[in-house]
C-alpha cells in the first residue's frame, strides 16, 4: 500500500478538482482515507505512469508525456513522482 505523506495529501486536496465535480476530501485525514480506499498508487516515474494505465486497460500508447502528466487521474507530486488516482 502506497505511503502518503502530508506532502502528497496537499497536492491531492488542492487538486482534486481536476478529477472531481466535488471535493472528495477537506482535510488530510479525509485525504488520505479517500485514497486508501480507491487504492490510489504512487509511482516513481511517467513511464510507470503509462505502464501503471496500461496494465488497467487504458489506451495510453499515443499519448505523449505531456498529455499523460496531464490527465486527470494523475497527480504530480512535490518531489518528482506520480500519484494515480482511479475516479
Amino acid at each position: 500500500m502506497a505511503e502518503f505523506t502530508n506532502e502528497y495529501l496537499d497536492a491531492f486536496l488542492e487538486n482534486q478538482d481536476r478529477l472531481f465535480d466535488q471535493p472528495v476530501a477537506e482535510t488530510r485525514e479525509e485525504a488520505e482515507a479517500f485514497l486508501e480506499d480507491c487504492m490510489a498508487e504512487i509511482v516513481d516515474s511517467l513511464e510507470d505512469v503509462r505502464e501503471y494505465l496500461e496494465e488497467l486497460g487504458m489506451d495510453v500508447a499515443d499519448m505523449s508525456d505531456e498529455e499523460l502528466e496531464d490527465a486527470s487521474e494523475v497527480f504530480a507530486l512535490p518531489d518528482g513522482r506520480y500519484l494515480i488516482v482511479e475516479g
